[in-house]
């Protein structure tokens, strides 16, 4: 399997433990590393927000909410694949998961190797449609900023900055993503396509010179900005 579908994040969340645990075997033993599970919730909201997953198997009915709930707060500000797990099976229940924005259905009791396909054809088609975004050329303008993709050059009211390869990916990323906080995980992952483990200095570093080549004061930066715990976002204030 590919290893950019191995790095990626998957929340679960379900009430019986023994469900949690089969899926979370079957999917690391299919090579998946990062698996993080929930049994209620708010749990698994606190969840999303603290590690954006790329992934997301919900179950519908859960002690403190349903599952229909958890995805509308994840669509607000995440497109990610949204996999419902259910022992409703009834075709009103399956659109309405749909309509609130899942991506599949799933219906127990299931084949734990089905859900793995599943999982892996929507990490796949997710994959090719950020990366396409990506990778789609274009001069972006958000100001003070200017960037002209098919000449990878950067310039901040005007004047040109240069930046070395890893650090125009950073900052290209930052900006398509303004004002939202970024983990080092989703550098690593989504803009360098490397595995996260050991690259915590390098993050750093690079935000860092980052800072020396876009803010004014880089000690006190008005742009890049640390989000505790979290990671770094871009702020930029729309007019």
């Amino acid at each position: 399997m590919d290893n950019n579908i191995k790095n990626r994040k998957i929340l679960i969340v379900d009430d019986e433990v023994e469900l949690l645990n089969l899926l979370k075997m079957v999917l690391t033993k299919e090579g998946f590393k990062n698996i993080y599970t929930a049994q209620n919730g708010n749990d698994a909201i606190d969840l999303f927000k603290n590690i954006n997953p790329d992934l997301a198997i919900l179950d519908v009915m859960l002690p403190d909410m349903e599952g229909y709930d958890i995805c509308k707060i994840i669509r607000k500000t995440s497109n990610i694949p949204v996999l419902f797990l259910s022992a409703k099976g009834e075709e009103l229940d399956r659109i309405m998961g749909l309509a609130i924005g899942a991506d599949d259905y799933i219906t127990k009791p299931f084949s734990p190797k089905e859900v793995v396909l599943r999982v892996k054809i929507q990490l796949k088609k997710y994959m090719m449609i950020n990366n396409n975004k990506l990778n789609n050329k274009e001069k972006l303008t958000i100001k003070p900023f200017e960037v002209d993709e098919e000449k990878s050059e950067v310039r901040k009211n005007g004047h040109i900055i240069e930046l070395k390869p890893k650090e125009y990916k950073m900052f290209l990323y930052m900006l398509k993503h303004k004002n939202k906080i970024i983990s080092k995980e989703r550098f690593c992952d989504e803009v360098w396509g490397e595995n996260f483990f050991g690259f915590d200095n390098t993050i750093m570093v690079h935000i860092r010179k980052l800072r020396e080549k876009i803010e004014e004061n880089p000690s006190k930066p008005k742009y890049i900005l640390t989000v505790k715990g979290l990671g770094y976002k871009l702020q930029i204030e729309d007019e």
